[in-house]
């Protein structure tokens, strides 16, 4: 357990890294030069790359409500860090926003108990895949309009959906490795479609967001919806006596991101000589 809390939060860190450089990409896009071309933006992909497979590592000693609550430790980073890039203030009614956001991702995380990957099963895959199609649609209709936060959402249970799938997939790294057998497993599949449809709606959050605002709903969203579908479909474990502060963090987890998604950032005050 301890190995998987490490390496989710290496990922933590890695996702931070990922997504100040996709943010400063995407303001840079322009006509001539879109942000596909940006290197920043390219390179935040990489590293967002890296992350994704520590968190693919973590989430095979781990439930996904854990290992994405540890990765949304990143709301800090993204926040204080995207502030100061942006040469934006941080209102202290953000900053509790930030505070509770983390306060309640800390509970969720402590709440974790110890398991291995649940049983394949076929209704998991029909409710992924179901998953996946409407998500597709909603991220394409929402890329035509202005309004940040509803892509973070999106993108959060696009990756969301994403850990889910590698939960639910069944690889055995070692002598009786199959790639065949891995091949044959729907989850592959819906791990490339729900990353595809994160990184859609990700990238469109960023170009039209703050980072910190659109990192934190991302994250919160990532861990609250797919945390509950892997405790009621894959079986992922709650400590024995912590219902109640698993519910609590929750709850602080998603109030904090409803008061970001309502407050706008405050220009830095420049100070008069």
């Amino acid at each position: 357990m301890l190995i998987g809390l490490l390496i989710a939060f290496v990922a933590m860190l890695l996702n931070s890294t990922g997504a100040l450089l996709q943010a400063d990409g995407a303001r840079r896009a322009t006509r001539s030069r879109p942000v596909a071309v940006q290197p920043r933006y390219l390179g935040g992909l990489v590293v967002d790359l890296v992350a994704w497979l520590c968190a693919v590592v973590a989430l095979r000693h781990l439930p996904v409500f854990a290992v994405q609550a540890v990765i949304g430790g990143s709301i800090a980073v993204t926040a204080v860090v995207g502030a100061r890039i942006n040469d934006t203030h941080l209102s202290r009614r953000t900053q509790g926003a930030v505070v509770a956001c983390l306060v309640g991702l800390v509970l969720v995380a402590a709440s974790a108990g110890s398991g291995a990957p649940p049983v394949m099963s076929t209704l998991v895959n029909v409710v992924l895949l179901v998953s996946a199609l409407v998500l597709g649609v909603v991220v394409l209709i929402l890329r035509q309009y202005k309004r940040a936060w509803p892509l973070a959402l999106v993108a959060g249970l696009g990756f969301g959906g994403t850990a889910l799938a590698v939960r639910a997939a069944h690889v055995e790294i070692g002598p009786g490795f199959s790639p065949a057998l891995l091949l044959s497993q729907w989850s592959i599949y819906l791990v490339v479609a729900f990353w595809a449809i994160g990184m859609v709606g990700y990238s469109a959050a960023l170009g039209r967001g703050e980072v910190g605002t659109v990192t934190a709903v991302f994250s919160v969203t990532e861990v609250v919806l797919p945390g509950l579908v892997g405790i009621l479909l894959l079986g992922d474990p709650v400590r024995e006596g912590w219902d109640w502060p698993f519910a609590i963090g929750l709850i602080i987890a998603v109030a904090g991101v409803v008061v970001l998604t309502r407050t706008p950032q405050e220009p830095r005050r420049r100070r008069v000589r």
